[in-house]
């Protein structure tokens, strides 16, 4: 067994972690200076097979991490959610058959969904959705001359909450999530409205940087920015909106990156677009329920640090937050700002803050805790880097499915 940089990837990923040593020899039944010795290369030059596994699984990683620098192949794709099924399965549904509903139905169909998304009730899309969506690709496959453009529009607007929907699942979902956001950018080309191309173009950013092409998600957002700059400045607050999210896009794919000094700046440069967006559009407004504003870049700069793993930055970006204007921000973004900032506290060790936050969001939004994947992983990073879990804690993580 090649023993050789075991300590030092050791160290890697209990850094990683948020452990400090005393932690992490806590975990493992030993002292801080066992961990130092190890990590250190000065004990256990062929180290017990049973003391690896036990550290790989206090680390919470592949035994095969600890042996090599090589990345372990990636597994195999999980499968959806039995909540998104329904939804991904109307996708691949044919249309046609009974009359479509009018347009005006669907609209209030849409709207009810769409504040249904910000108020984080995922079950209520789950039951909603595959109606909707059959309903809007009836409508448009059916609409009389000189309707088309307005049924083209809600159609991709319709597929732009499938993609959002599925994207709150994670990677189970990407490849659906990637083929409704490229429907949803082909009907908002076929309505000819801008804000809709340009809202389809950030669910198409988002899509490439969950098929791990950050590169490409930069450059489409930005491209999109550009080309549909002038008609979305054109169209007053609706349209710099969509033009600030497009920015906002560009700079969370950016840091979706391992961090660089050019990536920060690149990253950091998108956000000062999106401030710049905000200020010409003026305070914070859910226009086409983007909660676009000077509130809302400010959690994607945090959002962005936290990306780049510099927690002590974020933290700081918090604390510059207005608590009023954060209260009048959508469920969502309250319990995702509060999501951030345990991930946050998590990378600078204070687990204690970390647990705070997740709670505080699970009260805010359930659903946004309990049945995301990424942050019920989170939820387990805490209870893992927690030495005696409280009850609160160990409370959330048994409703988020997790044994504490």
């Amino acid at each position: 067994m090649d023993t050789s940089g075991i300590g030092r990837r050791i160290a890697h990923w209990r850094d990683r972690r948020g452990y400090t040593q005393t932690d992490f020899g806590q975990l493992m039944g030993q002292t801080k200076r066992w961990v130092q010795d190890i990590e250190g290369g000065k004990r256990q030059q062929d180290p017990r097979l049973s003391v690896l596994v036990r550290a790989a699984e206090v680390l919470r990683v592949p035994l095969e991490q600890l042996l090599s620098d090589t990345p372990p192949p990636p597994t195999a794709g999980s499968r959806p959610p039995a909540e998104a099924l329904t939804v991904i399965d109307a996708l691949y549904a044919p249309s046609g058959g009974d009359d479509p509903p009018a347009v005006a139905v669907l609209q209030r169909r849409l709207v009810y969904c769409c504040e249904a998304f910000q108020a984080c009730h995922y079950a209520t899309l789950a039951r909603e959705l595959p109606a909707l969506i059959g309903g809007a690709e009836q409508a448009a496959h059916a609409a009389a001359v000189g309707e088309e453009s307005e049924a083209q529009a809600l159609l991709s607007r319709v597929y732009q909450l499938v993609t959002s929907y599925l994207h709150k699942y994670g990677s189970a979902t990407a490849i659906q999530a990637a083929l409704a956001a490229d429907r949803a950018l082909a009907a908002a080309e076929r309505s000819g409205d801008p804000v809709q191309m340009g809202a389809a173009s950030r669910r198409v950013a988002k899509s490439l940087v969950y098929q791990e092409r950050p590169d490409a998600a930069v450059a489409f957002a930005t491209t999109a920015a550009r080309r549909l700059s002038a008609d979305l400045t054109g169209r007053g607050s609706l349209g710099l909106s969509t033009l600030g999210m497009l920015y906002l896009s560009a700079a969370l794919a950016a840091s979706s990156q391992d961090r660089t000094t050019a990536r920060v700046r690149a990253a950091t440069d998108y956000v000062d677009e999106a401030e710049d967006v905000a200020k010409r559009q003026g305070g914070d407004l859910d226009e086409d329920y983007t909660m676009f504003g000077p509130t809302n870049v400010a959690l994607h700069r945090m959002d962005m640090l936290i990306r780049f793993e510099d927690g002590w930055s974020a933290l700081e970006a918090a604390d510059d937050l207005d608590p009023g204007a954060l209260a009048g921000m959508s469920r969502e973004r309250q319990a995702g700002h509060r999501v951030s900032k345990a991930r946050a506290s998590l990378l600078t060790r204070r687990k204690d803050d970390a647990a705070k936050a997740l709670i505080e969001a699970e009260e805010l939004a359930p659903e946004e805790v309990r049945r995301r994947p990424d942050t019920v992983n989170l939820v387990k990073d805490v209870v893992g880097a927690t030495v005696n879990p409280g009850a609160d804690l160990r409370g959330l993580a048994e409703r988020c499915g997790l044994r504490a």
